[in-house]
């Protein structure tokens, strides 16, 4: 299992990488450059399955979050 992604934010493009939990999904991210805080897109369980390069562990697991 990978335990590291990187998120990329949509608006202003700022990557960085972040230890994602777990045990559970991260529902918001706050970007480090222009504070817009990102949610899961639709369909998608965490803010690491939809702007990360990396899907969140239970995914990668097989489970749902």
């Amino acid at each position: 299992m990978i335990a590291e992604s990187t998120l990329t934010c949509p608006k202003c493009g700022f990557q960085k990488k972040e230890v994602m939990p777990t045990d559970a999904c991260q529902w918001f991210y706050e970007c480090e450059r222009c504070q817009t805080v990102l949610k899961p897109k639709q369909g998608d369980c965490c803010v690491f399955c939809s702007y990360g390069d990396v899907p969140c562990p239970p995914i990668q697991k097989g489970k749902a979050c």
